[in-house]
């Protein structure tokens, strides 16, 4: 089965999304760093992952991207996806003008490899991923919707991404369920390289 780019960064929007209304994190979040969305409702929801996300202004930054992207109608799909979804406070760590020009017309195939690289095929909980990393003596190479990798490592706890550039991101709440799939939350946007 083909998996559009459309279809992708739409399931990284409303995974973001589900992310802030899931139940309490379990094993491998990092608890300290997002205090509000840990205040958020503590009901799952069934929707899909757009869904989610567009009823929690904690993923407001992402949904806008989805959007702009014309990803939202992928999103929403089959699945089952795993997105790693940034928190408005991750993408307020990327450049202003960078955000503005990616979410430019012109810009939409830089915006959609973007949030692709946030999406893995088939749905990863938090205990898959701790797993992976064990078995693969202490880091999981993920392979993203956008061809991509990023290779996942435990800080105590917590899951860290490395993305193709270097930069890290920590998995800040974690399996946030979606009809189509699975949300986990992160602190700081990945960049392919």
């Amino acid at each position: 089965m083909r998996i559009s780019s459309k279809t992708i960064l739409t399931s990284v929007a409303v995974m973001a999304l589900a992310a802030c209304s899931s139940e309490a994190p379990q094993a491998a979040v990092d608890e300290g760093s997002t205090d509000a969305m840990m205040d958020t409702a503590a009901t799952t929801e069934t929707g899909t992952i757009v869904d989610v996300a567009a009823g929690n202004p904690d993923f407001s930054t992402l949904v806008t991207a989805v959007t702009a992207a014309e990803l939202g109608e992928t999103l929403s799909g089959d699945g089952p996806f795993t997105v790693f979804a940034p928190t408005n406070a991750a993408f307020a760590k990327v450049d202003s003008a960078t955000l503005s020009d990616l979410l430019t017309p012109e810009k939409k195939a830089d915006l959609t490899a973007l949030l692709t690289y946030h999406v893995v095929a088939g749905e990863m909980k938090a205990a898959d991923i701790v797993k992976a990393i064990t078995d693969g003596g202490g880091t999981a190479t993920l392979t993203t919707v956008q061809g991509a990798t990023l290779k996942a490592t435990l800080d105590g706890e917590s899951v860290v991404l490395e993305d193709g550039a270097g930069g890290k991101s920590t998995v800040v709440m974690a399996d946030v369920d979606a009809s189509n799939g699975v949300v986990h939350a992160i602190d700081t946007v990945v960049m392919p390289g």
